[in-house]
């Protein structure tokens, strides 16, 4: 009997004592002196009533139709994740992560999601502004004295307003090449020595428009490298993945290309060969899980993820020049419906991936999709938001997709799935 105790308590302290340890690792393992959101506690940002939904089960019905009419019979390859506040309403997985079948997608894997990278490169920047490392309104040269245009400033990087050439079409006419050109992989610090050296002209002027850029993003990542001393990938991990438990998330570097996940062909399928613009980041090359992205998402409602006033202007809608629904904010694309109702998301292409990040600020959801076999088909899935928020407009994208009018309007029973309002893009 004595002996029994003696090992019990033993075991117990034992138990105790690897807790403390993984307590201890795990510290270790986020602790950063930059500036992060490791106050975002990700367990307390929603309450219990911001995980509930009404008609839950009828919505799920629709959201269950949909992945089985679209990702099934369509053969599409990757992540798909829907989600109010804390609760997974419906998740799947499918294809393949490497050629001949090989490494088959699960909640586990990292796949590219392309241009959402932008997304997350841009809150990395806003930490930075927040903490006083950077300044919104300060022009490139305050950082890069070198840097030609001088009206180009932070914000209209963040904000697609630049008028910079895009660097994936103004190096192909650049003659004689440059040495730069002849590396196999070329570099975001590349891309600014090219910008410095033969100054190509505005595709527009500076702050006139809206003008997506691949250049915007990647000259963001440099100013992330400038504000912390650290290269980008590892800066990314202590200001945003590691304090967000985004565990399986990581920015694509020549180390990891033989064995991350790649993206395919739709016909097939063949794997989609890495070019010389496949190691820039900031831009693209962000690799995460479904369910790593919704801690991100997640994140973002929290009431301290950022001061209140630099929040604000993420969702600001600052391409106002042409009319219609579509603008963009910081980082996010939006839809500026009637009544000012706002789709908040940002899609994602680059090679074989096709991408959708969804977060609905009324609603708490989250609408994730992560293909890697290429189909535009992926995109379809923001059409979803129409089931939590008043977007007829993509409530009749979805009744279309499915081709399943009376299914979804009696599964739904809210009155944003009923309107007969339609929206030109």
């Amino acid at each position: 009997m004595k002996l029994f105790r003696i090992i019990f308590f033993l075991a117990i302290f034992s138990l105790v004592l690897f807790s403390c340890k993984k307590e201890n690792t795990d510290s270790e393992e986020t602790k950063t002196t930059l500036p992060n959101f490791g106050n975002v506690e990700l367990d307390e940002v929603f309450k219990e009533n911001d995980s509930k939904l009404k008609n839950r089960d009828s919505i799920v019905s629709v959201i269950d139709s949909y992945y089985k009419n679209v990702w099934e019979k369509g053969d599409l390859w990757g992540g798909f994740l829907v989600a109010k506040g804390d609760e997974i309403l419906y998740e799947g997985y499918r294809g393949f992560t490497q050629d001949n079948k090989q490494g088959p997608v699960n909640d586990t894997v990292a796949l590219h999601v392309a241009s959402i990278s932008k997304s997350i490169t841009a809150m990395a920047v806003m930490k930075l502004i927040e903490a006083g490392k950077l300044e919104l309104d300060a022009p490139l040269t305050q950082y890069f004295p070198k840097f030609p245009y001088p009206k180009v400033t932070v914000f209209t990087l963040l904000s697609q307003r630049s008028g910079l050439p895009k660097y994936e079409y103004f190096i192909e006419k650049i003659e004689p090449e440059p040495a730069e050109l002849s590396k196999e992989y070329i570099s975001n610090q590349d891309i600014l020595n090219l910008l410095i050296r033969y100054k190509p002209d505005l595709a527009r002027e500076t702050n006139t428009g809206f003008m997506y850029c691949n250049t915007n993003y990647a000259l963001l990542a440099l100013l992330v490298e400038h504000a912390t001393k650290i290269p980008f990938p590892e800066a990314m991990q202590q200001i945003v993945f590691r304090p967000l438990k985004m565990k399986h998330t990581y920015i694509l570097q020549e180390k990891d290309m033989e064995s991350a996940a790649k993206s395919f062909y739709q016909r097939g399928p063949r794997v989609y060969p890495y070019d010389r613009l496949d190691l820039i980041y900031g831009d693209k090359n962000v690799y995460t899980t479904p369910r790593d992205l919704l801690n991100f998402s997640k994140a973002m409602f929290a009431k301290n993820f950022l001061r209140e006033d630099l929040y604000k202007m993420v969702f600001e809608p600052y391409s106002n020049e042409r009319p219609g629904i579509n603008n963009y904010g910081l980082g996010f694309r939006m839809k500026v419906f009637n009544e000012n109702e706002k789709l908040t998301y940002h899609n994602g292409w680059w090679h074989g991936t096709n991408s959708v990040f969804g977060h609905l600020l009324k609603s708490n959801v989250t609408i994730i999709a992560i293909g890697n076999k290429y189909s535009s088909r992926v995109y379809t899935s923001l059409a979803l938001s129409g089931l939590f928020e008043n977007f007829p407009y993509e409530t009749e994208k979805l009744v279309k997709t499915l081709n399943q009018n009376d299914t979804i309007k009696n599964s739904s029973g809210a009155d944003s799935l009923n309107g007969n309002d339609s929206y030109s893009e």
